[in-house]
């Protein structure tokens, strides 16, 4: 009777992951449509709902469970035996890893954090048989020395485009060929000497389609990534070519939105990638074609390796303390933990669930590069002893009810994880003290451009202090801080009156009224921009974020549905600015 309802609960949560799959790939497919039609909000809307796949899946198989077999304590024998079924049925398996992942879920859904461990779920993978195996075919390989590398590159091009044409596909390739042999040395060999590995499917996220592969030559290994946009008048164009990890790390940045790509056996497709961009994390790449629920089990087998293999101490994050959230780093790994404080600020009028709706608002909404993705994580064991003595009394002093003891343990109830970063106003403090004008200009830049692409996209920052934006490893400019983020038609952007009265030009208070969503754009000049070298540095290329007028029509644009285009990668790797018909701005 007992290897009956195993069976029978293994083959449920199983169930319910096919489902979420089943939906996945739908709703993954379909994007090829919506980038031909140029449904632009229909991509985003797609993209919301694909994320909320998962949780959906999960609590439907939870309520299963509850319902059809009266689960409600842990019964140890029967769920060894449930997991030793599941892991019989995932044996021939195209996604094991991702269904042990969504087996963990459902489990942790029924049944408290002490049985949280490798006898009841898959806190270690058993789908390592996909390393041991002929991995599937997801790329083909072109030797140019059979058509020509004109003709295989069009042939390459061709196999990926949609049901739209190329506008002027042969003049692509040739100033495709050119971008080649000036930006990748490596590819500068006799044809009967190159080979092309191109994977078989699109990669489709916001406006853009990318086509990737690498080169291979007697030189080496050249991965790239070649954009394609669709010029909403019925063509295709090749917009840009990257040829280096670096700039295809920025693609698949922690600050972008997750692509839709149509590849059945993301094991392969990940450990492919990886081989192209080796500093990304397998945790970051499943979290970049759409599996972030797989991303954060990743993440966390390697951050528990990670604490296996270090013994420094975790300790607060260098910089201002949060009003509203508390944040610990370990100095070894890149990460910073972010814990929501019990009470905030008098000026922060909101609650608890008010800052987990704000995080849930980026979760499901296009970062456009700007803003940092994170996880979501609950019931997390950390060894107390690596926790220094003044961040345990800072973790008891702020948030005590999410705080408590097991063991040799300290249980956090809920946290949020980011990639760490430098803050803005430390980063700018460094530039100033060494005099470094070039490095204030361009933190500067990236200040201005990161506020311009969000309100593009339908996102108020809110806060826009120095401290709540970060400066990546690739010098770029990330906002961080959501706790006051909001939809640009919830805020009334105004100029502020001129005083006429001596009463009015002394007065300590604001002598006219403001209403709750009032917001006055040349008060960042005061706010964020006290120190005349940062303000200076800023006018020179976003004075008129000062002005009411600019931020007025940026939120008329996001009503009408116009969504600015925002490229991740440099103007500089664009082929109108290699042809000379635009001037490239920094990035």
């Amino acid at each position: 009777m007992m290897n009956n309802l195993a069976y029978a609960l293994a083959k449920t949560i199983l169930n319910g992951f096919e489902r979420h799959i089943q939906l996945f790939i739908e709703i993954t497919q379909s994007a090829k449509y919506r980038f031909e039609q140029c449904q632009w909000s229909e991509v985003q809307k797609a993209a919301r709902d694909r994320t909320t796949f998962y949780d959906q899946r999960v609590n439907e198989t939870f309520n299963t469970i509850k319902q059809d077999f009266f689960i409600s304590e842990l019964d140890d024998e029967l769920w060894q035996q449930v997991k030793r079924n599941y892991i019989d049925l995932l044996s021939q398996h195209k996604q094991p890893e991702l269904a042990e992942t969504f087996y963990n879920s459902v489990f942790c859904r029924l049944f408290e954090r002490k049985y949280y461990h490798n006898a009841f779920i898959f806190v270690e993978s058993t789908a390592s048989r996909l390393d041991e195996q002929q991995a599937p075919k997801i790329y083909n390989q072109y030797c140019p020395a059979e058509k020509g590398l004109k003709q295989t590159i069009v042939e390459i091009m061709e196999a990926h485009k949609t049901e739209i044409p190329y506008q002027d596909l042969d003049a692509d390739v040739e100033t495709l060929i050119r971008a080649f042999r000036k930006q990748a040395h490596k590819t500068r060999y006799k044809l009967e000497e190159l080979s092309f590995d191109i994977l078989n499917f699109t990669f489709y996220r916001n406006k853009g389609a990318y086509i990737i592969g690498r080169v291979l030559s007697p030189g080496g290994e050249t991965p790239f990534i070649v954009s394609v946009l669709n010029n909403e008048q019925g063509g295709l164009y090749i917009d840009a070519l990257l040829t280096t990890s670096e700039s295809m790390a920025v693609v698949f940045g922690f600050a972008r939105a997750y692509f839709f790509v149509d590849c059945q056996h993301p094991h392969a497709l990940v450990n492919f990638l990886q081989s192209l961009i080796p500093h990304k994390t397998k945790a970051d790449l499943y979290s970049a074609i759409g599996f972030h629920k797989q991303g954060k089990t990743q993440f966390y087998r390697d951050f528990l390796n990670h604490l296996a293999s270090s013994n420094d101490s975790f300790e607060l994050a260098a910089g201002i303390k949060g009003m509203v959230m508390s944040v610990f780093t370990l100095p070894s790994y890149p990460y910073v933990f972010k814990i929501i404080k019990d009470k905030f600020s008098p000026s922060k009028n909101m609650t608890k669930k008010d800052v987990k709706g704000k995080y849930r608002l980026v979760k499901l909404h296009d970062r456009v590069g700007r803003m940092a993705d994170t996880m979501e994580y609950s019931e997390v064991a950390f060894p107390k002893d690596r926790f220094s003595d003044e961040l345990l009394a800072e973790l008891e002093k702020v948030a005590p009810s999410i705080i408590r003891y097991e063991d040799d343990l300290i249980i956090i109830e809920h946290l949020y994880i980011e990639r760490r970063m430098i803050p803005l106003n430390l980063y700018l403090a460094d530039a100033l003290k060494n005099k470094d004008t070039e490095k204030i200009n361009e933190a500067m830049y990236g200040y201005g451009e990161a506020i311009k692409q969000l309100i593009s996209a339908d996102i108020f920052p809110g806060d826009m202090l120095l401290k709540n934006f970060g400066v990546t490893r690739h010098g770029r400019v990330i906002f961080y801080d959501y706790d006051e983020i909001t939809y640009m038609n919830e805020v009334n952007f105004r100029v502020k009156p001129e005083p006429v009265t001596e009463e009015q030009i002394y007065a300590a208070e604001p002598w006219y009224s403001v209403e709750p969503g009032d917001m006055f754009p040349e008060e960042l000049a005061t706010f964020a921009l006290a120190n005349p070298a940062y303000l200076k540095a800023f006018k020179l290329h976003h004075s008129d974020l000062l002005e009411a007028s600019y931020w007025q029509q940026c939120q008329t644009n996001v009503a009408n549905g116009i969504f600015k285009d925002v490229y991740p990668y440099p103007d500089q790797f664009r082929f109108c600015y290699l042809r000379g018909i635009k001037k490239a701005a920094p990035y």
